[in-house]
């Protein structure tokens, strides 16, 4: 058994977590951190489901993968939507036409002909043309454990009646789709529909017995603003001007759902196994979902309907000198099958990702100083050891700010006087985000200059982009005003060495929260530092998050922690945290501080439906500058992704807006393999030498036997 044991071990990849035949397959090893909720995509708006859906849904638009700024380009559509503007009358208006002339945009969306769904048992038909599947009879369903058990399967073409459908189901009363608040305020009778829908349900439902099996057919109502042209066409009809509305057709709460799908999952029997649009999503990407065991793995294999797209042939420089082009032209996507296991903890990712089971990988604080050392110029580099191995290192500052708020009702921290204005600039300028970055986000992350971070239209580089009340421009980069300056722009405010002049009291200032844990305490005695600097006694409220938020509702907070991942890659997505009319306090909106400037607000509504140009960028530099005076936030930080890829890991490009990149990448098995068994060559030699002492042990023994059955040594 030993030597069994041992021959084995010298084939190599003694270690390996996959089947041994599939070691130089065409399939990319990834992971997932937790179970994905929501598979469907009128529901799903998360990250860890966008990771599995995106691959799956084509939405008419996409972002380019290589070009920056972020562009978008046609995905499921033929072609960019062509907007048409009408006014009160519904007579045609120019395309320089002023956002208080438009009464209505009209989209006009064209989609690409033979596009075909994934092979699925909501289309499987009989000689007859009849569904096969979609009235289950308990003894067809007692053989139905998972939708792999449907013995027939079939496809159709996807055509312009499925975006259509898809839409009315943001409305439907069982879905509560996230988006549909927002989309209620643009999309024409879409409010009206959501009524409509829920009435139809509760008169159709009154007289059935068994409600389980009902079906809410949405083809038989219409929705005013969503309609057929013809096969491949549709429209959108919204009010006003919405220029945003092209970057939520990147999404798949715009993608298309065959109506098939919808009733055939609509099954009681299917639904108490667990097979439902959450569970098994039905697309015309280049991927579609084969396994869903989210406690052990998630597989996606290759739809073999997908035709038509094919990788980009050009991006912006220095892409075709880092090896992006290569595969210019070639049809999508490259990968045939991706296996996703769990892995909660990140150690033994690491671990397999050192080992080549994991062909990329992010970096965690554990690992960081394994992986990245940090030159005296502060720029990232690979240590000699990652270096040897081949991996590469890629970093990207995200479309994301995190940032420390000041409640604008509170009547210390808060409101627009002299006094309270110089109070937050004081503190902005004591704190030290530089430093905070260095220390606990390993140097991860860029200080944040305004509201605006990288790569979004508006964001001024250089010079031109510092916080000019918090910075100076000191050899070619900012550098944080002295903490001299910030005690006398403190002293003032009237609080001179941390005193309130008035009362003689010592300033208290509460930082309400609802972290925990070892980590949260060391970063908030580091903020407690922050405010030693100028003799002001922070306070840290912790409390449970369900408490902070009532504190956050009702405005009871007084400085508080926040952070915001862009929807799409538009200022007006980040600028609307300041927007007045959009508060937490009275409005439940997301502007956390309750900041609310009459003259931002006013820029903000002249901004947000405008075309990006020099126009729109002049009112956002107002804009930025008016937010930088007030500071009503401490701008806090943007963080810096870093990832990591083996040297078979190839068109791999950080694109923070795009979630369906999986189809651009491209794997080498063969150097995968080769690797794997450098890597892993199992250490045998204890076991050499256990044989050894084991032979050693007993070979006396067998000498002493051997002597004995042969008469060696006996007496007489």
């Amino acid at each position: 058994m030993l030597a069994f044991w041992l021959g084995g071990c010298g084939e190599g990849n003694w270690n390996n977590p996959y089947p041994q035949a599939d070691s130089k397959a065409n399939v990319l090893y990834s992971s997932f951190e937790e179970r994905p909720k929501h598979l469907d995509p009128a529901v799903s708006y998360s990250a860890t489901e966008y990771q599995f859906i995106a691959q799956i849904y084509t939405p008419p638009l996409q972002y380019h993968y290589l070009k920056r700024p972020y562009t978008l380009i046609p995905l499921a559509a033929a072609k960019m939507p062509r907007v048409r503007y009408l006014d009160e009358r519904e007579q045609t208006l120019p395309a320089t036409a002023e956002s208080a002339e438009i009464a209505f945009s009209e989209y006009i969306i064209e989609i690409r002909p033979g596009m075909r769904y994934q092979p699925h048992p909501a289309f499987a038909r009989d000689e007859q043309g009849r569904f096969l599947y979609h009235a289950l009879s308990e003894q067809q369903l007692d053989a139905i454990y998972t939708l792999a058990d449907f013995a027939q399967t079939g496809t159709r073409e996807l055509v312009a009646e499925d975006f259509v459908y898809q839409i009315k189901r943001l409305a439907h009363p069982g879905l509560h789709s996230p988006i549909f608040g927002v989309m209620s305020d643009y999309i024409v009778g879409l409010p009206e529909y959501a009524k409509t829908l829920k009435q139809a349900r509760e008169r159709e439902t009154a007289g059935l017995e068994n409600k389980k099996d009902y079906y809410l057919d949405l083809k038989q109502y219409p929705l005013a603003g969503v309609s057929v042209l013809d096969r491949y066409r549709y429209r959108i009809r919204i009010k006003g001007k919405y220029p945003q509305l092209v970057y939520w057709l990147s999404m798949p709460f715009f993608a298309p759902l065959p109506v098939e799908a919808d009733r055939f999952y609509s099954q009681a029997g299917l639904v108490e196994r667990n097979i439902s649009l959450d569970w098994y999503p039905v697309g015309t990407g280049p991927y579609m979902l084969t396994v869903n065991n989210p406690n052990l793995e998630m597989v996606l294999e290759r739809n073999p309907y997908f035709d038509g797209e094919v990788y980009p042939g050009e991006g912006e420089p220095g892409d075709a000198e880092a090896g992006l082009l290569v595969d210019a032209g070639a049809p999508l996507p490259f990968i045939d099958k991706v296996v996703y296991r769990l892995e909660r903890e990140t150690i033994p990712y690491w671990s397999k990702f050192l080992q080549g089971y994991y062909d990329s990988s992010g970096i965690s604080s554990d690992s960081f100083d394994e992986a990245v050392s940090i030159t005296t110029q502060g720029e990232p580099t690979l240590t000699e050891e990652m270096e040897a191995m081949g991996i590469q290192l890629q970093t990207a500052v995200t479309t994301s700010t995190f940032y420390t708020g000041f409640n604008m009702l509170d009547p210390v921290v808060g409101g627009d006087s002299q006094r309270a204005r110089l109070l937050r600039r004081a503190i902005a300028i004591a704190t030290d985000y530089e430093e905070f970055i260095s220390i606990f986000n390993n140097g991860r992350g860029l200080a944040a200059q305004g509201p605006l971070p990288p790569g979004l239209f508006g964001y001024r580089e250089g010079k031109a982009g510092i916080n000019p009340y918090v910075y100076d421009w000191v050899n070619g980069r900012p550098k944080r005003k002295s903490i001299e300056e910030a005690r006398r722009l403190l002293a003032r405010a009237g609080y001179p060495n941390g005193i309130d002049r008035e009362s003689g009291e010592a300033l208290v200032i509460n930082l309400d929260t609802a972290a925990s844990g070892p980590d949260a305490k060391a970063r908030l005695d580091w903020w407690r530092k922050q405010f030693r600097k100028l003799n002001i006694d922070l306070v840290i409220r912790s409390t449970d998050y369900n408490r902070f938020q009532d504190k956050m509702r009702n405005g009871t907070a007084q400085i508080f922690q926040w952070g915001w991942n862009a929807d799409y890659p538009d200022p007006e997505n980040f600028m609307f945290l300041l927007y007045g009319p959009n508060s937490k306090v009275g409005k439940s909106g997301e502007n956390a501080a309750n900041y609310d400037n009459a003259e931002f607000n006013a820029l903000f509504d002249r901004m947000k439906n405008m075309d990006n140009g020099p126009a729109r960028q002049a009112i956002i530099d107002a804009m930025v500058d008016i937010a930088r005076r007030d500071g009503p936030w401490l701008w806090g930080l943007h963080p810096k992704a870093f990832s990591l890829h083996h040297a078979w890991y190839k068109n791999s490009k950080p694109n923070l807006m795009a979630n369906n990149t999986l189809k651009y990448k491209r794997i080498e098995p063969e150097l995968r393999a080769k690797q794997r068994m450098t890597w892993n060559k199992p250490v045998t030699w204890p076991l050499w030498t256990m044989l050894l002492v084991f032979v050693a042990l007993i070979l006396p023994g067998i000498i002493s036997y051997r002597r004995k059955e042969h008469g060696i040594g006996g007496s007489g």
